[in-house]
């Protein structure tokens, strides 16, 4: 394919993924990640490595020096929507500053395609299912400062012709997932818990919602979005159809580690309670690729978390605003 691709959050979970996909696609690549929550060893062998922080402009003029690219995949982010109400200024500083750092070298390096890696929290919540033609209403910091990069680079595309391709995954889990993050990723909290020997904890009841997306249904089709006609300057949502309640979620995990179910449930948190997407203009453009289902990447990942074994809770060092903070994340 003789492309040049640019993978940021490489060392992370679904960066790695992607990357693995592009080199497959023949595809040169230079890998990036600050480390703050990915692992070196995520990064698959055949790529450039470059670790550095997107928010120091220095690190982005060196990493453009290695270009000039003909992709850019931005996956590199803090994705903690329930957090992010505490730490606004860390999320704003990682979401949203830092890639519009990213845009600007990628409008100054006449980029072929810029894919963004959003996410379904923009649409908030009581809007299902999710589709593209809803009009966008985050409820968190998280959510908000995905779309101000949505909008910026719909700005890029009709001042300069950045093309771009946007993705608003969903819930994605599997392995390579850091399992350590204890306020995201509830699939990889619950082994990580149950492994320890804990309870799994449950904010609420567990009726709610999620359509919990296996890794391998998503990574290949960010990692083709430039070379799929149809797809240049649009918006998808991508990941599974179906819906599980967090306490079926629970059952899965626990079923499929062999252990048994233990639950402990926390007081509710101000979240969105159902969320799930509609996929008819994915299908549309990128056609029918194959799932996983719910026990079958449960499964997969859960023989991955065991080959690994469980990893200390990482206790996020920059809390903002403690005001109304899950006790469990004090």
């Amino acid at each position: 394919m003789n492309k040049k691709a640019l993978v940021t959050g490489a060392a992370g979970f679904i960066g790695s993924h992607v990357t693995d996909v592009c080199l497959a696609l023949g595809m040169d690549v230079v890998a990036t990640d600050d480390l703050s929550g990915g692992f070196e060893e995520n990064v698959p062998a055949g790529t450039t490595w470059l670790q550095g922080d997107l928010k120091d402009q220095r690190f982005i003029d060196r990493l453009m020096t290695v270009g000039p690219f003909d992709y850019i995949y931005h996956l590199g982010a803090y994705a903690a929507e329930g957090l992010s109400h505490f730490i606004r200024v860390y999320n704003y500083e990682t979401n949203l500053v830092a890639s519009e750092r990213l845009i600007n070298a990628a409008i100054l390096q006449k980029v072929k395609c810029f894919v963004f890696a959003s996410s379904i929290a923009v649409y908030g919540r009581n809007q299902l299912p999710m589709t593209e033609d809803l009009v966008p209403q985050p409820e968190d910091p998280y959510g908000i400062s995905k779309y101000a990069v949505e909008l910026d680079l719909k700005a890029a595309h009709e001042m300069f012709g950045l093309p771009y391709v946007v993705f608003r995954p969903h819930n994605v889990y599997g392995e390579r997932q850091n399992i350590s993050d204890k306020y995201r990723n509830v699939i990889g909290i619950f082994m990580n818990q149950l492994l320890r020997g804990e309870p799994m904890t449950i904010f609420g009841d567990g009726s709610q919602t999620r359509a919990f997306s296996h890794v391998q249904d998503v990574a290949p089709i960010i990692a083709r979005a430039p070379m799929t006609p149809g797809a240049i300057n649009e918006v998808f949502n991508v990941g599974a159809d179906i819906p599980y309640t967090v306490r079926q979620l629970a059952a899965e995990v626990a079923a499929a580690l062999g252990l048994p179910e233990n639950v402990q449930h926390l007081p509710a948190r101000n979240e969105v309670v159902h969320a799930f997407s509609d996929h008819t203009k994915l299908r549309r453009v990128f056609g029918d690729n194959p799932t996983v289902s719910l026990k079958e990447g449960i499964q997969r990942m859960a023989d991955w978390v065991k080959a690994k074994g469980p990893r200390p809770p990482v206790v996020f060092k920059h809390i903002e605003v403690r005001e109304k903070l899950p006790q469990s994340w004090q």
